[in-house]
């Protein structure tokens, strides 16, 4: 007896995906268990009408969602999903199209089959970083971008310029039309937020058809990873990928091997060097770069301590102030040994008197001069006691002068800055 028309189109199917490493019950299991859903709304705080339900804070991140092929009919509840990976989320947004696998849950250990569903990576329709929500109806939508969403379908690009559509993508998240993807080179490997902040661990890429500011020195393959918070001012045509700029970013980190980082120091003034270090920005080899607005070094327990092979430089526009309630301590060895201090330029060359010593040294020599202007304030003349009129008279204003000075030489001393 023959086997019946189904059966053999099945074999001959299978026959072939067997040929590719692939059987063709494995691929129908497969279709069972993963499903495409479209994000109705998704916990992500108690306010979330079915919060309690899902678990209250253990069911953080939890979608409802719309089965892409199947949609739930009116007045019911939507099917829910956690996130599959408990250390590494990457929250859906409203109208975002996700995978839902069907795996073991917590019941398991009771009943083998028990199962429950979870959610997955995002599906990049639109392959952009900042967001990839399709709304379930595009007719809804202005004309304008009604036009938009049926171009792409036909295979366009997608290219808002309105800064925005009208997509539902939740109570806070605001599409922006100026996020910019970041262009990718070969072997790179990169972590993209919404917002214009990532991560690229790349690599020195001399001869590419787009350039970058970090390959103009070393060979193709001296590892780089730069962190950066924010794209900075960009032009409204998100759709084009664009490249870090260090001077651009917002905030940023570099880690370099043997790169050359064109970074506009705000202030290159090194004349306290008699051979001066090199320039940031001509600078190729082993260096972290920390680049923003602001930077704060903070600790809450111990030292903060920093440390050089060579040199530590303080550059500034407008000032360097050194504040504390506790002694500033300068300890350097002596000039004859290497060391010194050198205050106003680095070829200063007189030295700061010892404040003790020098008062000790007056004192002597005011006390002296204070008892010959006492005798010579009161000599007499010829004949005997006749008053030296002119001599008496300045002897005792120079006593009286040198008595005020007596008085006043404490004050000289600072009480602060102490020298050795």
């Amino acid at each position: 007896m023959a086997a019946p028309k189904g059966i053999i189109a099945i074999n001959r199917v299978a026959n072939r995906s067997k040929d590719n490493n692939f059987n063709l019950f494995t691929r129908l299991g497969l279709n069972s268990l993963i499903t495409t859903g479209r994000v109705i709304s998704i916990v992500l705080d108690d306010t979330h009408p079915r919060f309690e339900e899902l678990g209250e804070w253990n069911g953080l991140g939890t979608i409802e969602y719309d089965i892409i092929d199947s949609p739930t009919p009116p007045n019911q509840l939507y099917p829910t999903a956690k996130p599959l990976d408990a250390s590494y989320k990457t929250f859906p947004l409203i109208n975002e199209i996700v995978y839902i696998l069907s795996l073991p849950n917590t019941n398991m250990g009771t009943f083998a089959s028990s199962k429950i569903n979870y959610y997955v990576s995002t599906i990049g329709v639109w392959n952009h970083p900042h967001h990839n929500a399709f709304p379930q109806n595009s007719n809804i939508l202005p004309p304008s971008q009604q036009k938009d969403y049926q171009q792409t379908q036909a295979g366009s690009v997608r290219r808002v310029t309105d800064q925005s559509t009208e997509i539902f993508l939740g109570n806070t998240f605001k599409e922006r039309g100026n996020i910019h993807p970041l262009l990718p080179y070969e072997g790179d490997r990169i972590v993209e937020g919404r917002w214009g902040n990532s991560i690229r661990l790349g690599s020195t890429v001399k001869g590419a058809i787009e350039p970058n500011e970090w390959s103009s020195t070393g060979t193709n393959g001296d590892p780089i990873t730069i962190l950066r918070n924010g794209q900075g001012e960009q032009s409204d045509e998100g759709w084009i990928p664009i490249t870090e700029l260090i001077d651009n970013d917002d905030s940023s980190i570099y880690l370099t091997s043997t790169q050359k980082i064109p970074i506009d120091a705000s202030s290159t003034n090194y004349n306290s060097y008699k051979i001066q270090p090199t320039n940031p920005n001509q600078y190729s080899g082993k260096q972290i770069i920390l680049n923003s607005g602001r930077l704060i070094f903070n600790t809450t327990q111990d030292h903060l301590l920093l440390s050089s092979q060579q040199s530590i430089s303080l550059s500034a526009n407008s000032s360097i102030n050194l504040d504390t309630s506790s002694p500033i301590i300068l300890s350097t060895y002596p000039v004859d040994k290497g060391g010194g201090i050198f205050l106003g330029d680095k070829g200063a060359n007189e030295s700061v008197l010892l404040g003790n010593s020098t008062i000790n040294l007056l004192r002597t020599l005011l006390n002296e001069l204070k008892a010959l202007t006492q005798i010579l304030s009161t000599q007499i003349g010829v004949p005997p006691g006749t008053p030296l009129a002119p001599t008496n008279t300045q002897a005792a204003l120079a006593n009286t002068t040198i008595t005020n000075l007596l008085n006043q030489l404490e004050g000289l001393k600072s009480n602060t800055v102490k020298v050795i």
